[in-house]
């Protein structure tokens, strides 16, 4: 009998786990439940009682995104359109654009606000100017927050002194709190899942130009956005710096 019953219990297990990967929607989930409660049939047509629904057709909860089907085609299409937007938004900054730089590769749209689009220098209080700024962006991206992935907020400071690295707390926590200051801005407005927001901070260790000048170290000094597509397949950063920077930007 011992025997017996640890082979039931094994068999029990196998099909539970040939079930939990199969592909599971509202048909199955009613006929397991009715297996599993023959007595039960009135109570289980109250829970499921849509009777036009195809196998297939809808997930029950606890199904795996990857049951889900994505509209390749209108993500792409909306993905091109956010390029378009953003592009269209930089042109209407004034003298702001040439601070802003805009970018797209495969699957992702890279943005570079520079030096002081959003803040003052050793600051990291929104500008007047960064508020409306982001207010056209938050504006743009909300009818199309389906096709965003992730947002990563990269911050970045530049070294003051060409020959003196800057102090290490206060060069960090600067950078930090420009990404997070960015991110919850645009948190606030409610236009995207707040997962798919990402602040990071580099401090000055990821420069794109010498700090031989105030004209590089001003390039240094910047906030980007890395704008990732549903469904893409993910870089490093160093791939997306590669891409948008070239190589030697990488570290």
């Amino acid at each position: 009998m011992d025997t017996y019953g640890d082979m039931v219990t094994l068999l029990l297990c196998f099909f539970v786990l040939l079930y939990s990967i199969s592909s599971t929607d509202q048909v199955k989930w009613e006929n397991l439940v009715k297996s599993l409660n023959p007595n039960a049939a009135k109570e289980i047509s109250q829970i499921v009682n849509d009777v036009d629904i195809e196998a297939g057709e809808q997930d029950v909860p606890g199904g795996s995104r990857l049951d889900k089907s994505y509209d390749q085609e209108l993500i792409d299409e909306q993905f091109d359109s956010l390029y378009k937007e953003l592009l269209a938004l930089k042109e209407a900054a004034g003298d702001a654009a040439k601070d802003i730089d805009i970018s797209k590769g495969d699957g992702y749209v890279f943005i570079t606000y520079r030096d002081s689009v959003f803040f003052n220098g050793d600051s990291w209080v929104l500008l007047e100017d960064g508020r409306n700024m982001l207010d056209q962006f938050t504006a743009i991206i909300d009818p199309l927050s389906d096709s965003i992935e992730q947002i990563q907020i990269l911050g970045h400071t530049s070294q003051a002194n060409p020959d003196t690295p800057n102090n290490v707390t206060t060069d960090r926590s600067l950078s930090a709190m420009r990404g997070a200051v960015v991110a919850a801005y645009i948190h606030e407005k409610n236009v995207i899942d707040p997962s798919k927001l990402v602040s990071s901070a580099f401090g000055q260790f990821r420069p794109i130009a010498p700090f031989d000048t105030p004209e590089n170290r001003a390039k240094n000094r910047r906030v980007e956005m890395l704008i990732t597509k549903t469904g893409n397949v993910e870089k490093s950063l160093n791939e997306y710096y590669e891409q948008v920077y070239g190589p030697k930007t990488t570290q």
